[in-house]
């Protein structure tokens, strides 16, 4: 398990990727939804590591919205290695400039995260699933088509590492 600081999207949209997340189960898509006793959000993240420590990414980040009002328009389904199925925001400029002052902060405070989330690296998403049955694959992202576009607003960031219990609101 790792950590990330997650942004949290609107109500709305939230439940419309939690109404997704049981499509997919009744496929038969093991969803994000399952993991942690229900407690995993929909979410963007903008860091993942093996571990974070809140406190410290809060100290970095102090004086910086971490979470300003972005619109995020998922418009993409997409498939990383290892069958991860996820949504895709377009990364608009905006976007992208957030997630890039984010790492310098926390690059100055010697905080660094995974490879994949630098921001020459980063492909912004909303994980669905973590291992997606190959027989399955087809008829999940069919049933991601059905509900895109998804319209959404950032509301809120934490630093969430659920491997120690732990959620550091920012």
């Amino acid at each position: 398990m790792v950590a990330a600081l997650e942004l949290y999207l609107d109500p709305i949209a939230e439940k419309r990727i939690r109404t997704l997340w049981d499509a997919l189960a009744r496929a038969g898509v093991p969803t994000m939804r399952d993991l942690l006793d229900g407690r995993h959000r929909p979410h963007v993240s903008l860091i993942s590591a093996p571990e974070l420590d809140g406190p410290g990414v809060a100290a970095a980040l102090e004086g910086m919205d971490a979470a300003p009002p972005l619109d995020l328009r998922f418009d993409f389904v997409g498939q990383f290695l290892g069958r991860v199925l996820w949504l895709g925001p377009v990364p608009t400029a905006e976007l992208l400039a957030h997630h890039a002052a984010v790492h310098e902060r926390l690059g100055k405070a010697g905080i660094s995260g995974f490879d994949v989330y630098r921001p020459d690296r980063w492909v912004p998403h909303c994980t669905l699933s973590m291992r997606v049955p190959r027989p399955m694959l087809l008829e999940g992202i069919r049933l991601c088509m059905d509900v895109l576009p998804i319209e959404a607003t950032v509301v809120a960031a934490a630093v969430a590492d659920h491997a120690r219990d732990s959620l550091t609101a920012l």
